[in-house]
């Protein structure tokens, strides 16, 4: 198709649409899974994807992400999605409990947290449970995992605990109790780091009896 461009008849070449091939395969090679917003920040256009994906080179793994076929995929690739989808939120509470290995809970949902007074994202299919915490929140008692390649925000095993205390009513007091007792039983951290996070989630009070009564 031409488009005009002022007075000149703009045509793309093979050249270019070679180019932009190329860049969204190794774009999305090293990024893992890729949501079609950014390659267009990237200058590839969106009919480049629909090329690459009815050539099967590129697969679509849900509404608006995209990976190079064959990826390894791992367990934890619905957290890669969810952050493609909320990419300022941070994975915590029942995700981060499963994430570290202190539950039994199979959570259908992932659960990420936001600013308080970030605007709600626009969510499609995948289940995704939002919850907002206080700017500091946000970065204390926060790691970074790397996944399929992708960089995820995720609270760490005390930050998580203590927030399940917080959050007590949302995913209730057994939950949050038998994290509390996996963390200790696995050696997942020290009271220290989970006395530090309850600081964090001023729960200090509401916490310490639990902590006492399995010290």
């Amino acid at each position: 198709m031409f488009r005009y461009v002022g007075y000149w008849i703009y045509k793309p070449t093979f050249r270019n649409m070679a180019t932009n091939t190329e860049k969204a395969l190794e774009y999305c090679k090293s990024r893992g899974v890729v949501r079609a917003r950014d390659f267009v920040s990237q200058g590839i256009p969106r009919v480049t994807l629909t090329r690459l994906v009815r050539d099967g080179r590129l697969e679509r793994v849900g509404h608006g992400l995209y990976a190079v076929p064959g990826s390894d995929v791992s367990e934890n690739h619905g957290l890669v999605e969810a952050s493609r989808r909320v990419p300022h939120g941070v994975v915590c509470l029942l995700s981060a409990l499963r994430f570290h290995e202190l539950t039994t809970q199979q959570p259908f949902e992932v659960w990420m947290a936001i600013d308080r007074k970030a605007r709600k994202p626009t969510l499609d299919s995948q289940a995704i449970r939002i919850v907002r915490f206080g700017k500091d929140a946000l970065t204390q008692g926060v790691d970074e995992h790397e996944i399929e390649g992708v960089m995820i925000r995720i609270t760490s095993p005390a930050r998580t605990v203590a927030d399940c205390f917080r959050y007590r009513n949302k995913i209730g007091l057994d939950v949050a109790i038998e994290a509390l007792r996996d963390y200790r039983r696995l050696r997942t951290g020290t009271v220290d780091e989970l006395w530090e996070a309850a600081g964090i989630a001023r729960i200090k009070t509401v916490i310490r009896p639990y902590i006492e009564a399995i010290a």
